[in-house]
C-alpha cells in the first residue's frame, strides 16, 4: 500500500485531539457537522473571545490576511494547548502549507500535524515549541 493509499481509520474528533471537557472556540469556522461532533465530546464551547485559556482554537482561513490572527489566538490557549487553522485544500486554495508555517512561525508558534477536515478542507495544529511555553 503506498502512502496515498493510507485512510486512517481513527475518527476526525479523535485526530485533532478533542478530548471530554476540552475548552473550545471556533473563530470564523460554520461547519454545522463539525458542530456536532464537538458537542458529542464537551460542551465548553466558544464563539468568541474566552474568559480564560481554552486548549483547542479551530480558526477558519481563506486568506493570508486571516493568517495574521493567530498572534491574538495564541493568548488564548493553554500552554499546552493548540490553535488548528482549517482552510481549503487542494491546487486551487488560496493558502499554501508554506504560508500557514511561516504565518505560524511569525506569531511565534510551529506546525506540528495536518489532518484532512473535510473533502473539501484540511487543516494544520500549531503549538508553542517546549522552550516557549509560557510557565
Amino acid at each position: 500500500m503506498s502512502a496515498k493509499e493510507f485512510v486512517s481509520l481513527r475518527p476526525l474528533i479523535d485526530k485533532l485531539g478533542v478530548k471530554p471537557g476540552s475548552r473550545v472556540v471556533l473563530v470564523d469556522l460554520k461547519d454545522p457537522g463539525f458542530l456536532s461532533l464537538l458537542r458529542s465530546r464537551t460542551a465548553d464551547i466558544t464563539f468568541s473571545r474566552p474568559k480564560g485559556k481554552c486548549d483547542l482554537v479551530f480558526m477558519a482561513a481563506n486568506t493570508k490576511a486571516d493568517l495574521k490572527r493567530l498572534s491574538d489566538l495564541k493568548g488564548w490557549i493553554e500552554p499546552n494547548g493548540a490553535i488548528w487553522v482549517v482552510r481549503p485544500k487542494g491546487p486551487t486554495s488560496p493558502l499554501r502549507d508554506t504560508d500557514l508555517i511561516a504565518a505560524g512561525l511569525a506569531a511565534g508558534l510551529v506546525d506540528n500535524k495536518i489532518a484532512s477536515f473535510s473533502d473539501t478542507h484540511g487543516a494544520m495544529r500549531f503549538v508553542f515549541r517546549l522552550r516557549d511555553r509560557p510557565r
